[in-house]
């Protein structure tokens, strides 16, 4: 016991040592490019009422700038670490989308299957509900409505939340038939905490954690909040000046849709696996071909502007190069994951504030690296 005490509290100083002097060694490149985002990002912190940001650009399989701005709790004013750990809501879905599609490489999920396959209790008031498939459910053409209330203030965390979730539907109704429209569905993801720990036999969190996260290197990245370290865990905020909100958006039932914790240094480790196609260093989290799959187009979410989704993933054209990327958000926090693999540009940026203009930041600062990265 004292062995493992030992091991894994020399794991932690490591990983500590290695995204601080990322961080450092980052922030010191200071060519024109890094240093207009620095200025601009900076400028969010003195005069747009947000009180913590925190970027980080990869380049290739590298981690070319990282910095954060801003104070983690303003209560507190500690200072805002790359390090710092925040929600990052609906990007998880890419995370249970691979443990979906690890599975399917496994054979123990057919995604083109009912859902009623794997989880023959599964009911809704709409007997179109035997229809669903995985993939539907991936790609939002399930037809399900999305949550209404999250319900954070509950902090659920018992392992059995997951399977009561997907048993609690049983008065729902569907939007639409399956796979006829697109509707954007938190509830469907949900669900998949309970097939993932039937068909793996383990829980949803704990297969994440042994097979996507630890092979990623993302040490300090857990879906299950409490084993967050309290050191490294940002404070939501909201209004103008911010304010701390008393209540975490944590409910282990909404595990898969939205509760995954990390930071932009680990999210880097992610962004470089989906740009090189399912593998970070030396590690294949899924095949090239399964990769593939989850972003090649499935169905086109908005025929104006050209958006599509693959599974969990979402592609538009940009400027001639197609990008890739989820968003999240909840009460108190705010995260952007772009990919453009034909520059092999990733750009993570996550807020302990809902209202920050997210999309408009990661637009300004996507230009300032196509212009920088044109050749």
């Amino acid at each position: 016991m004292i062995k493992k005490i030992f091991f894994y509290t020399t794991c932690f100083l490591l990983v500590i040592i290695a995204g601080r002097s990322t961080a450092q060694k980052a922030t010191i490149i200071q060519d024109k490019s890094f240093a207009e985002i620095q200025t601009f990002l900076q400028s969010l912190i003195d005069t747009a009422g947000i009180p913590g940001i925190a970027i980080a650009i990869t380049k290739d399989t590298d981690i070319v700038y990282t910095k954060a701005f801003g104070v983690k709790n303003t209560d507190t004013k500690k200072k805002l670490e790359p390090y710092n750990t925040f929600h990052i809501a609906s990007i998880s879905k890419t995370f249970t989308a691979t443990a979906v599609m690890q599975l399917y490489e496994t054979g123990k999920i057919d995604i083109n299957k009912p859902l009623v396959t794997y989880l023959p209790y599964f009911k809704m008031k709409d007997e179109r509900y035997k229809d669903i498939t995985i993939k539907e459910m991936l790609n939002h053409t399930s037809g399900m409505p999305d949550v209404d209330d999250y319900e954070w203030y509950k902090g659920i965390k018992d392992e059995g939340a997951a399977e009561r979730y997907a048993r609690s539907l049983s008065d729902s109704m569907l939007i639409s038939k399956p796979v006829t429209e697109f509707h954007y569905s938190n509830i469907a993801f949900d669900i998949m905490a309970d097939l993932i720990a039937k068909v793996s036999g383990m829980s949803f969190e704990k297969y994440v954690k042994e097979n996507i996260l630890t092979p990623l290197e993302m040490y300090e990245s857990s879906f299950y909040y409490p084993e967050i370290k309290k050191s490294f865990r940002t404070s939501p905020h909201i209004g103008n000046p911010p304010k701390v909100i008393a209540i975490y958006p944590y409910n282990r039932m909404h595990a898969p849709s939205s509760t995954l914790n990390t930071n932009v240094l680990e999210m880097s480790h992610w962004a470089i696996a989906n740009m090189y196609k399912g593998k970070y260093k030396s590690t294949q989290i899924l095949t090239e071909e399964t990769h593939a799959m989850m972003m090649t187009p499935t169905f086109v979410r908005n025929k104006e502007q050209n958006i599509s989704i693959g599974l969990s993933w979402f592609m538009y054209p940009y400027k001639g190069m197609t990008n890739y990327e989820h968003g999240g958000s909840d009460d108190g926090y705010r995260s952007l994951l772009t990919l453009i693999p034909e520059k092999k540009i990733g750009i993570i940026i996550l807020s302990n504030i809902e209202t920050i203009r997210m999309y408009d930041t990661r637009n300004k600062i996507r230009d300032i690296l196509l212009e920088k990265y044109k050749d």
